[in-house]
């Protein structure tokens, strides 16, 4: 479960970070406070990241945040989505409710609704999404100047990344809390960065529609031959993230924000990981606290074995720590299966009747269920509830209900594990059932007073709010047992059917003095409503009444028509470039995976006498701190300009000629006139989540020669931090002791149906896994041209010069008028064999 953590240098003080629970529904929003949230996150019914959730209404927050605040938690709601041009209106509408309704943040992806919220409101909390794929300070820093409160950075961030980013900015004089996730499911992509969906049964991401590609079954093809992993089959399958050992690193670091991921996941499943990680996170501050904890025994705080069994029990594909401690790709994916396990209890050592035999390592009594794994995820599995549970010395035999397991299908070897504790379940629902407050926070209380005077109490919660109460009765000398601070805690401590419990209470009453015990009963309610009450009132941000949408959409102009349309051709190594430059094209792109070559590209282009094109080369999507070595060395290539991915690149190559490409997310206007305006873009490609009625409304409410569009290419699908070179073609964790087999071997990923998808490596070890299959969107080329748009690109990937030329051709005979978009479309499926399809552009 953990790796091995450098530990961080302590800050001068410890922040206690925020505990943020995930609530798909009511019932989930309910587990995450009644097991101590200090806040959820939530989706409503559009413009959220995961739409298979049962989500709230805009109808349903009032309520909520009442409800909520009234517990001392508060409520982001999560529109973590990219925008198209035509929402934006639903969008400034939904905004208006939601900034109404006092919820207490709303968690953003888009850059154009960052400015909408800031132009609606110029105090209500943005938080930058993992979606944004923030991975630097200088990412820090571009959320600051969007207006952004929070960012939540990329889960491949290690803590020594995170401490580094904390060092940068406090260097720079900038501070923007940050927020990681610590549990929970691990996407193998860069969260903004995965086109799988899209590109595979057009589902977006970037729209809450994830298909999970990730979790299903690949075989490893290298140079052409199908490699035997065994048992490995899932090999871009990430266990899940448990950061529970590393809590006091985490601390340390100085993050905001401790955020636990699950909003698909069931009310059980909240309660119990909310529970585990507000317990570990208590303990790792009151020893942190106290000073009484050694660098040593830092990660005992946080981690024990009961706890474990619990967060296996809610959901485990395998638990790890992540990037927490770095890259360690022998550990991050074991590759055994995708799917949802539990607690592993042992192997098959023997078989009989209606039992079997194994040495247990784990508890497990009658009524469990448990599973076995006979190697196959994929195919249906057995299992059931275990009737009894016998110890035998070393050996333990389980026994089952006649008839509830196919016993040919089971063999000596395969793995058992718990999947259902029916005990531990019914603990877990006990936690949140029922009306009655379960989880408590601190109330804290003095009391004043003197004989012949009013008894005054005030009452403050960790939350800043306070009540004050006089008694209605005057105190009077006591002859007889006197108001003692132990009388007065027992009294006031009688908070069982509130939210609150005792805290800090001081007694400032002077003398001996007595009070009637229904007097200070009848306080101790009028304190806790009072308090209350302050809670539920709806927090004020202000809203803009006259501000609106139109405000700040970029005038539409049209296009000239005489301008001419340029192909822009993308390659991925020299013989396509001598075969792009053979074709006549003016402008090249550039995608190496060693950027050190990108010299040679543009000496290659410069000896060329007539015409003279423009070559761009592009950096690696990922900057992370202490990689702009790698911009340096791409800037040496001295190219005409450069295809921009991040913000890093935006900032490093500022006084250059630059493109936006399309992992900016370009998905509307509002978007589209901030990175061109702020950053001098010559150009921004539009985003890959847009099909050819989107790209429509885009062009009609900006203008169309700010863009161009990729016509033609195989999708990068996955970009990742894990390398499957180092993975599985090596015995090493990460680029010090892989032996580089990227350099080595082609390598495809075979998934289900037999399509074999390329995987490239870039300079900073990131994968991207490419679409076997090229896209075209030749059948729209007119109608785009017609709107405006006068920059379109196709993309290369392992295809031959002859193949280079021969698409080069049927696109300039396409742009010329001399054939059709489905003629192309033919063209390339029938005689290049491409395995063409219409791709993502279609409507």
């Amino acid at each position: 479960m953990q790796a091995e953590i450098t530990t961080p240098t302590p800050s001068t003080t410890l922040t206690r970070p925020e505990l943020l629970a995930p609530a798909g529904n009511w019932e989930c929003a309910k587990a995450a406070v009644e097991n101590g949230a200090d806040a959820i996150y939530f989706g409503l019914d559009q413009f959220n990241a995961r739409m298979r959730a049962e989500n709230f209404t805009e109808k349903d927050l009032p309520e909520l945040m009442t409800y909520l605040h009234g517990r001392g938690v508060k409520g982001y709601v999560t529109l973590n989505t990219l925008v198209f041009p035509q929402e934006l209106r639903e969008a400034e509408r939904y905004l208006r409710s939601i900034i109404s309704a006092g919820v207490d943040a709303v968690i953003v992806q888009d850059i154009g609704i960052c400015r909408l919220i800031r132009h609606l409101s110029p105090d209500f909390p943005i938080h930058a999404s993992t979606q944004m794929t923030i991975t630097s300070a200088v990412g820090v820093e571009f959320a600051q100047e969007l207006g952004c409160n929070l960012v939540v950075l990329a889960r491949e961030c290690s803590l020594r990344e995170i401490n580094k980013i904390q060092s940068q900015m406090a260097y720079r004089g900038a501070s923007l809390p940050l927020e990681v996730f610590v549990h929970g499911a691990l996407c193998v992509a860069y969260s903004g960065q995965c086109l799988t969906s899209e590109a595979l049964g057009g589902r977006s991401a970037n729209r809450g529609e994830c298909a999970q590609a990730c979790r299903m079954p690949y075989e490893l093809v290298v140079d052409g031959e199908v490699v035997d992993l065994g048992d490995k089959k899932y090999l871009l399958s990430p266990q899940d993230l448990a950061g529970l050992s590393v809590l006091p690193e985490l601390v340390k670091s100085g993050v905001s924000c401790l955020k636990i991921e699950g909003r698909l996941k069931t009310p059980e499943y909240v309660a119990n990981v909310t529970k585990v990680y507000r317990q570990g996170l208590d303990r790792v501050m009151e020893s942190m606290e106290q000073r009484e904890v050694e660098k040593a025994d830092l990660e005992n705080l946080g981690d024990s074995t009961e706890d474990t069994y619990k967060l296996e029990m809610a959901f485990s594909r395998g638990l790890y720590t992540g990037w927490f401690a770095g890259i360690n790709n022998q550990e991050l994916v074991h590759g055994r299966f995708g799917k949802k396990r539990g607690v592993y209890l042992g192997t098959v050592t023997r078989i009989g009747k209606e039992e079997v035999a194994l040495r247990l390592v784990a508890p497990l009594k009658a009524g469990d269920g448990v599973v076995f794994d006979c190697g196959h995820p994929e195919a249906k599995e057995e299992g059931g509830r275990v009737y009894r549970v016998e110890h035998r010395g070393k050996e333990t035999v389980i026994s089952f209900g006649g008839g509830s397991i196919n016993w040919r299908r089971i063999h000596i070897g395969d793995r058992i594990w718990k999947t259902s504790d029916p005990e531990l379940d019914k603990k877990i629902r006990q936690s949140f059932e029922g009306d009655v407050p379960k989880f408590q926070r601190p109330l804290d209380l003095e009391v004043h007073g003197t004989e012949g005077e009013k008894l005054v109490a005030i009452a403050r919660d960790r939350l800043g709010h306070m009540a004050v109460v006089e008694s209605d009765i005057l105190l009077a000398s006591a002859h007889h047992k006197p108001l003692t601070t132990a009388k007065l805690k027992e009294q006031f401590g009688r908070l069982g059917n509130t939210p609150f419990q005792l805290g800090d209470f001081q007694n400032h009453l002077q003398g001996d003095v007595i009070i009637p015990v229904s007097e200070l009963n009848r306080i101790r309610r009028e304190l806790v409503s009072q308090i209350t009450t302050q809670r539920q009132k709806p927090q004020r941000f202000t809203i803009h009444e006259q501000a609106s949408l139109q405000d700040i959409l970029p005038p539409s102009t049209q296009t000239d028509i005489s301008q001419s349309v340029n192909l822009i051709v993308l390659v991925r190594n020299l013989p396509q470039l001598q075969a792009t430059l053979n074709a006549g094209i003016e402008t090249i792109y550039c995608e190496f995976t060693d950027p050190r070559q990108y010299r040679e590209a543009v000496q290659m282009v410069r000896d060329r006498q007539s015409p003279d094109p423009s070559i761009f080369v592009a950096p690696p999507r990922i900057t992370k701190p202490g990689e702009n070595w790698i911009l340096h060395q791409v800037r040496q290539s001295d190219a005409d300009g450069y295809l921009v991915r991040n913000y890093d690149h935006l900032r490093f190559f500022a006084e250059d000629r630059c493109i936006g490409d399309f992992s900016l997310n370009v998905a509307n206007p509002l978007t589209a006139d901030y990175l061109k305006h702020r950053f001098g873009l010559e150009r921004l490609t539009a985003s890959y989540d847009l099909n050819i009625n989107q790209l429509e409304d885009l062009f009609r409410t900006s203008p169309p020669h700010w863009y161009e569009v990729t016509i033609h290419q195989h999708m990068p699908m996955f970009h990742m931090e894990h390398c499957v070179f180092c993975a599985f073609l090596s015995p090493g964790k990460d680029f010090r002791d892989c032996g580089r087999p990227c350099e080595r071997y082609e390598v495809k990923l075979r998934d289900r149906v037999g399509s074999e998808h390329v995987l490239h490596a870039d300079l900073g070890c990131r994968n991207t896994v490419f679409n076997s299959t090229a896209q075209t969107g030749a059948e729209h080329l007119q109608y785009l041209v017609t709107l405006g748009l006068r920059h379109l690109r196709i993309e290369f990937l392992d295809e031959s010069p002859t193949q280079v030329q021969q698409v080069i051709r049927n696109y300039q005979q396409l742009i010329a008028g001399e054939i059709t978009g489905s003629q192309v479309w033919r063209n390339l499926k029938l005689h290049n064999q491409l395995g063409v399809t219409r791709g993502t552009v279609r409507s």
